[in-house]
């Protein structure tokens, strides 16, 4: 019980009205001063309800408190008790204190003297009754040592057998000391029969080897374009712009100069074979016209004033043809060359793509293959890890099960020290007459009876009887615990059959082909052949989105009004002052225009 609680309980029992309420917990913390423990623990230990004023004994000391009255202090209440006398004289008084003590001592007498009487007839009937009893096993005297003799016999032969036991003991041993002891470097005697006996030299090396070569292929193979992989990871399956404007890497620079200048020709090309298709077309043309109207001119000498209207007329429609061809020639011509020009990026935008996907699937290729190195090599060194584990704790089991052993036998060896010290008892050795009362001396008699009995009181009457119905009584005992031992033993031999059949059956489901270990399940197989198809799925899927955002992106470069709501979403949604004033700008465009 906690300090605090019985502090508590102390409390309840002299009655305090607010008990109930208090919690023993508050209260432990008193206990832990040194100070006050002492008084607390004499408190709870001492005081009881007789201890605590009434409250009519109290109100009658405020009372006399309050009537000024002064109070004697320890030394004057001494002086006081001193100066009371007893009624009567003193001699009267030491009489009566004589004649007191000596009936007191009349009557201890009388009482030893009674005890005395009834322990001599007690000890008669005893000596009558050792005497009977002397008369009646003095014939089996022969007999018990006849008996004597053979228990001696058996008890040589039992030490001889248990001296071979404890040589085969021995033996064992010493063999398995043997089998824990360290070999020596270079002996080739026995095999190793523990998992750390094994050298793992060859296969640390062979191991450090297969990292080494692991590590050498990586950075070939990784390292060194590993950087650049980094770098252009950023800009996967994004178009390639080939107009050279930041980008820090030269060889793609070149690639841009290079396509630019090759559509720079092609445009320049194109343009000269347009426009000489165009002159060519319209000598043609004119021609034509004049083979067609040369007999009209001649025919029309007469009609001159009509032929220069005509001529008038004809004049300011060529000017407005070259003036549509001049803008056809600014505007729509130079466009549409160069839409056709930058048709000729999409054989270089595709093989850069190809020689993308090669390389992904290159590292993808070398980065599968070391990862399954890898997990082969954890694999093993985690077999290993779980080989030397297994066996650490077999050992310690082994090692726990040699402690109990030992300090088993070093009872053993005390008790029989013990026993031993018992049987060298003088009281033991073989008397005159055999008794039926175990002697008060003979004490391994007595702790003999103790050890079967488990009565550790001390009686003064013990029989030998008494103590050979102990020893059946514990014979019988024996024989119980044998039988529930032997069907335990049963028991136990069912389940570890059991258990046989159940490791059995895991082995089957572990190794189904008998060689190889399976370390996975079918079910997480199909799992991961599930994710690489959802992997798939997404590459097509991204290269689908990516053709699309090609496609608006062309929409985009090639239609004004498409790039302008563009516009007009972006300030929608980034700036919305902006996006008025545009819709103000375009409204009054729209009025003018209407007007």
């Amino acid at each position: 019980m906690n300090p605090g609680d019985r502090f508590v309980q102390t409390l309840q029992k002299l009655g305090y009205p607010k008990a109930s309420k208090l919690e023993g917990e508050d209260f432990d913390w008193l206990f832990e001063a040194t100070d006050a423990k002492k008084f607390l623990d004499w408190f709870c230990g001492t005081v009881t309800q007789q201890n605590v004023v009434s409250d009519e004994k109290l109100q009658a000391f405020n009372q006399i408190k309050d009537s000024g009255k002064t109070f004697l202090d320890e030394k004057a209440l001494d002086e006081v008790m001193k100066t009371f006398k007893p009624p009567g004289s003193q001699a009267t008084a030491r009489e009566e204190v004589a004649i007191g003590k000596l009936e007191e001592e009349i009557q201890s007498l009388k009482s030893l003297r009674s005890l005395h009487v009834q322990r001599r007839n007690k000890l008669q009937m005893m000596r009558s009754s050792n005497v009977h009893s002397c008369l009646k096993f003095k014939d089996r005297e022969d007999e018990e040592a006849k008996s004597l003799k053979k228990t001696l016999n058996d008890l040589q032969v039992s030490g001889n057998k248990l001296n071979y036991e404890l040589q085969t003991v021995v033996e064992g041993i010493q063999k398995l000391m043997s089998f824990y002891a360290p070999q020596e470097m270079g002996s080739m005697t026995s095999s190793p029969i523990f998992l750390f006996q094994v050298l793992l030299d060859k296969y640390l090396s062979c191991e450090e080897q297969s990292t080494n070569t692991l590590t050498l292929f990586t950075k070939e193979h990784f390292f060194e374009g590993l950087s650049k992989c980094i770098e252009g990871s950023e800009n996967d399956f994004q178009l390639v712009q080939l107009d050279g404007k930041g980008s820090d890497n030269p060889a793609l620079e070149d690639k841009c100069k290079e396509m630019m200048r090759l559509q720079l020709a092609y445009i320049s090309a194109k343009h000269k074979l347009i426009q000489a298709k165009a002159k060519r077309a319209s000598l043609g043309t004119g021609l034509q016209w004049v083979e067609s109207n040369a007999s009209a001119l001649q025919s029309m000498d007469v009609h001159k004033d009509k032929l220069k209207v005509r001529i008038a007329s004809l004049k300011e429609e060529s000017s407005q043809i070259e003036s549509h061809i001049a803008a056809i020639n600014r505007d729509t011509l130079p466009a549409l060359v160069r839409e056709s020009a930058q048709l000729l990026n999409m054989p270089v935008v595709k093989g850069d793509y190809d020689v993308q996907i090669a390389h992904r699937n290159l590292y993808l290729s070398r980065q599968d293959l070391v990862c399954d190195h890898l997990m082969k090599q954890k694999a093993s060194f985690e077999l290993l890890q779980l080989g030397y584990e297994l066996e650490l704790r077999k050992q310690r089991n082994v090692n726990q099960q040699m402690k109990m052993i030992i300090q088993d036998l070093r009872q053993n060896a005390e008790k029989l020290e013990a026993r031993l010290r018992m049987m060298s008892d003088e009281t033991l050795l073989s008397a005159d007459k055999p008794r039926t009362n175990i002697d008060s001396k003979d004490t391994s008699a007595h702790g003999l009876f103790q050890l079967l009995d488990g009565d550790n009181t001390q009686k003064l009457f013990r029989t030998y009887s008494s103590l050979e119905s102990v020893a059946a009584k514990l014979s019988q005992e024996i024989y119980t615990v044998k039988n529930q031992l032997a069907v335990c033993e049963q028991e136990q031999s069912h389940l570890f059959s059991k258990l046989e059949a159940n490791v059995k059956s895991l082995q089957d489901f572990m190794y189904p082909d008998g060689s190889e270990l399976i370390l996975q399940t079918p079910e997480v197989s199909t799992n991961f052949q599930h994710l690489h198809g959802n992997l798939d799925k997404l590459n097509q899927i991204l290269l689908e989105v990516l053709e699309d955002l090609k496609v608006k992106r062309k929409i985009l470069e090639s239609s004004k009004f498409d790039k302008l709501e563009k516009q007009i979403y972006i300030y929608f949604f980034q700036n919305e002052e902006l996006l008025k004033t545009v819709v103000k700008s375009l409204e009054s465009q729209t009025e003018v225009h209407a007007s």
